[in-house]
């Protein structure tokens, strides 16, 4: 910790960011990255070092600190097993920055081709102080192309003494030709249990008491960056206590209890209960984006156990516990799941650009409570999931309570098996097979009983299914449905014939789902289980007359 003089005169010591404090020393203090630093050791110790060096990976995961430290190392007046010693003239004088052979540069800053033209141009020279020149590149891929054409001459052929460390998070965007002369490095993510160790260890070190659990909600929150969960340990170390509360606080975070309720509000399909929520939240300083980044992940986490149920525990990351992701899986098919995440992927992208991202949320968290409210293909195979889920379940009773949460229209899906619904409204005894019983005395008419008789259907069959269908089908499925010259259907037995005319509207017809709720509707109109058959409808023949009916007029006459 440095120090300073105030106003009064009053030696100060200033605080210094966790980050910078506990910046790794040497490539033993390391977190995560052993692949990588073993390596370097190793060629430290037998002298095979590369001329240029590549370290590609995400912020936060330790490139520049590794660029550091090697500088060091390779310069180093005594070397611990391919650490630095710190002790010696050369690695302090790199560490307080008074060494002029070891240059840091920021490409983002310095991209330009002259600024790589004067950098080669000190490159020939030899070092003055230390045994090898270091040139540290950051954000390498900034650079122009023309700056990179420069870079290149040198890295082809460079002289002894000089060492270039690239550091860079997007590979796609450094040429070929540069990759090509440089010994690359790959910075992986690290993973969650492993950063919450380290936090743990310097939260001993700073006093600080932080619970396991804030420890683990920190390490998810940085996404594998330690820098990034330093810092946020630093913004939290505040309170005296740092427990999951605190983190969420800190964070403007809502919190995995009102995060819950939110979805278990949109799941009972509450609109005013979800808006009121938010609201609240929204009040306590939430921003809406965050917020909606947050049900995100849970809805994430609860796809997962949906389509990895064993190996899913090390990919949940919202903090949820399990029972209680269970919970809500069982509550979701994998389509609602992937419409509600397509949803709020857009919703969120859309935010950047609007005037007013708290309307977008809402209209966001109104549309999630209300599945019917979308057209889309995603909400119509989320209606029809929910659908084929009631009939798997629970028969006639679950089919008449998913009844309204049934598709306006149907996208080309290969359902289920053929829906069989059992009979509605009356069904039918199968006889008995039984020896036929006595008839007591008192009531002789029995005997005779006849059959229940099914429910009265309706006159004219067809009509009655376009009048239950028309108001969950879309117009443009309406307008078919209601021509008799596009779309007709007329019962014969138990099987509804359905014409189609050739075309567009047979294909829009053609389609399993679409005919297996024509097939339910009939069934619970007639009380019968009705099957559903289409086909093309021929066109119609001109009413002609025949030669026998025009021989009776006297005009006509026919040539032999």
């Amino acid at each position: 910790m440095s120090r300073a003089i105030n106003f009064y005169g009053q030696v100060s010591a200033l605080y210094q960011a966790l980050y910078r404090k506990w910046r790794p020393q040497t490539f033993d203090e390391v977190v995560g990255q052993q692949h990588i630093t073993e390596t370097l050791k190793n060629q430290v110790k037998t002298g095979r070092l590369s001329h240029a060096y590549l370290f590609i990976g995400t912020r936060g995961t330790g490139k520049t600190t590794c660029a550091r430290i090697l500088a060091r190392a390779v310069n180093c007046e005594h070397p611990v097993n391919g650490n630095p010693c710190g002790e010696c003239p050369a690695c302090r004088g790199i560490l307080e920055g008074s060494v002029m052979d070891v240059v840091e540069l920021d490409a983002a800053s310095n991209n330009g081709v002259d600024n790589v033209r004067a950098l080669r141009e000190e490159a020939i020279y030899s070092p003055a102080a230390v045994k090898k020149r270091v040139y540290i590149i950051d954000e390498v891929h900034m650079l122009s192309a023309a700056a990179f054409n420069a870079l290149l001459k040198i890295l082809e052929e460079p002289p002894a003494h000089l060492m270039f460390i690239l550091a860079t998070t997007e590979l796609n965007k450094v040429p070929a030709t540069i990759l090509s002369r440089c010994q690359r490095h790959s910075f992986k993510r690290i993973d969650v249990p492993e950063i919450a160790e380290y936090l743990e260890y310097i939260a001993s070190k700073e006093h600080f008491t932080l619970s396991h659990e804030a420890a683990e909600l920190i390490a998810r929150l940085a996404e594998g960056g330690v820098r990034d969960a330093l810092s946020l340990l630093d913004q939290c170390s505040s309170s005296e206590t740092i427990d999951v509360e605190t983190v969420y606080a800190a964070m403007g975070l809502a919190g995995k209890r009102r995060l819950a309720e939110l979805l278990d509000l949109i799941l009972k399909h509450d609109s005013a209960a979800a808006l009121q929520l938010f609201s609240e939240l929204w009040m306590d300083g939430k921003d809406p984006g965050t917020l909606l980044s947050e049900l995100a992940q849970l809805l994430r986490d609860v796809l997962m156990l949906h389509v990895a149920p064993k190996g899913s525990l090390n990919l949940l990351s919202s903090g949820l516990d399990l029972e209680s992701l269970r919970a809500f899986a069982a509550r979701m098919t994998r389509e609602e799941l992937l419409c509600a995440l397509e949803k709020l992927q857009s919703t969120q992208g859309a935010m950047r650009t609007v005037n007013n991202p708290r309307m977008n949320a809402e209209l966001c968290l109104v549309s999630l409570c209300d599945n019917s409210l979308g057209d889309s293909t995603a909400d119509l195979r989320a209606r029809i999931s929910r659908l084929e889920e009631a009939v798997r379940n629970g028969g006639s009773a679950a089919l008449a309570a998913a009844d309204s949460a049934a598709p306006a229209s149907v996208p080309a899906a290969p359902p289920p098996e053929p829906l069989r619904v059992p009979e509605p409204v009356v069904t039918r005894p199968e006889p008995a097979r039984e020896e036929p019983q006595p008839v007591p005395a008192r009531a002789p008419e029995a005997a005779a009983e006849p059959e229940p008789q099914p429910a009265e259907e309706p006159a004219d069959l067809w009509k009655a299914i376009q009048k239950r269908l028309a108001p969950r089908m879309t117009m443009e499925m309406r307008t078919i449905l209601q021509n008799p010259d596009l779309v007709f259907g007329t019962l014969s037995g138990d099987t509804l014939q359905v014409e189609a005319a050739p075309g567009y509207a047979y294909m829009r017809f053609n389609r399993p789902e679409l005919l297996q709720l024509l097939g339910e509707t009939a069934t619970a109109l007639r009380g019968r289980v009705t099957r559903v058959q289409l086909a093309d409808r021929k066109p119609r023949q001109q009413s002609g007359r025949s030669l026998d009916e025009l021989r009776d007029f006297k005009e006509v006459h026919f040539i032999e």
